[in-house]
């Protein structure tokens, strides 16, 4: 595997070393399995949350681990080089905490954050619906106050760890207000909450996606996370941190499908030499190797900006187009590396291929993240055109 970065302190490096071990060691044997059967492996999360790595990104005070968004994210490359769907998981976790870490009471924190820092509880978000992919504000699912308790009805689609996780992290209407939306924290055991039949996807077979149906769902007040009216903030901002994880899942996609390239170029002879002694055949590696290394270093970019308190969203969104557009090319010419075999499943990367396809599609797709950059630009530079 290829030597891949400095990281900012010995502990951080070390932390690393530990990742790499324990994916390589514990996740890469699971992997093709789970994948190949569709198997949702519910112990692989256990094992990363009593090693600390599922609450990676926040306070040690809840049982996290206190470590800058930087190192977190260059974790989260190490999970994605191995075993995607877990990567991909890891990141939907971290999600699905963010509410409750960033707009929860000291009082919520204290009841629920450690447990879901901790890896004993495993979340999902639950944003989309059936006709409100790309617009959050079109929502219909509904939380109707009554008395002490919220009633939701509704439904919401594409969620991952649908009908496997043990909390669910909602957004709901809670007024007539196109932005009228409130954030929910519903246990998955909640009378009248049901997952639908999971999706046969082309990719990323052993992370289950389901539609969740809400049918009278009643809960405490309490477990509103910040004030009515405040979920679509809270949604929005908790995204720019999902896709810089969506964007270090799709680099270390990219990268264990380069390796696997590299390998085989290596051991594999044509005319008398290595295929990777072919200058024609060497330069899509050449290629594949800088299109690894620019979005690693552009999500580390956005990554150290939001560590610095500043403004990241554009970065994010640059991070995760150039990110998932890089890892789709990237495993695509791993498969055409390998030739025939590249097509057979006697080799991973066409798995890889077929996982990279979603990462352009979800928290946002890459024309969203278009739009979103488009606008940043027209509001940094207040539709005045500056000249160096």
């Amino acid at each position: 595997m290829t030597a891949r970065r400095v990281l900012p302190t010995d502990e951080a490096t070390d932390l690393l070393k530990l990742v790499r071990d324990l994916a390589t060691r514990e996740l890469l044997p699971a992997a093709a399995v789970a994948e190949k059967n569709e198997a949702f492996d519910r112990d692989a999360f256990r094992l990363l949350g009593r090693a600390g790595l599922l609450g990676l990104p926040y306070p040690e005070e809840y049982g996290g681990g206190g470590q800058p968004y930087e190192v977190y994210l260059q974790v989260l490359e190490e999970i994605g080089a191995v075993w995607a769907s877990v990567g991909v998981g890891v990141s939907v976790h971290a999600l699905s905490c963010f509410g409750l870490a960033t707009f929860g009471t000291d009082e919520q924190k204290q009841a629920w954050l450690p447990d879901m820092l901790g890896g004993e509880l495993l979340g999902a978000y639950c944003l989309s619906e059936p006709h409100a992919g790309s617009d959050p504000a079109a929502m219909r699912t509904k939380a109707v106050r009554d008395g002490d308790e919220y009633v939701i009805n509704g439904t919401k689609a594409w969620t991952t760890h649908g009908g496997k996780a043990d909390f669910y992290k909602v957004m709901a209407r809670t007024s007539d207000d196109r932005n009228g939306i409130s954030c929910f924290l519903v246990p998955a055991d909640t009378p009248g909450l049901t997952a639908d039949s999971p999706e046969h996807k082309m990719g990323l077979t052993g992370s289950p996606t389901a539609t969740m149906l809400f049918e009278n769902v009643r809960i405490p007040v309490e477990r509103r996370l910040g004030a009515e009216g405040e979920g679509l903030k809270i949604a929005l901002a908790g995204l720019d941190a999902g896709r810089l994880g969506i964007a270090a899942v799709a680099t270390g996609l990219s990268q264990g499908a380069l390796d696997q390239a590299v390998a085989y170029a290596k051991e594999r002879e044509t005319f008398g030499k290595r295929i990777i002694d072919h200058q024609g055949l060497a330069f899509v590696l050449a290629d594949m190797e800088a299109a690894v290394q620019a979005s690693r270093a552009i999500t580390l970019h956005a990554a150290r900006l939001k560590d610095r308190g500043l403004p990241f969203g554009k970065e994010a969104s640059i991070a995760k187009m150039v990110a998932t557009d890089n890892a789709m090319k990237v495993t695509t010419d791993a498969v055409q590396v390998l030739g025939g075999y590249g097509y057979t499943k006697d080799f991973p990367v066409e798995r890889y291929m077929r996982e990279a396809k979603v990462m352009q599609i979800f928290e946002g797709t890459n024309q969203i993240q278009r739009m979103v950059i488009s606008r940043h630009l027209d509001k940094d530079n207040n539709g005045v055109i500056e000249h160096a």
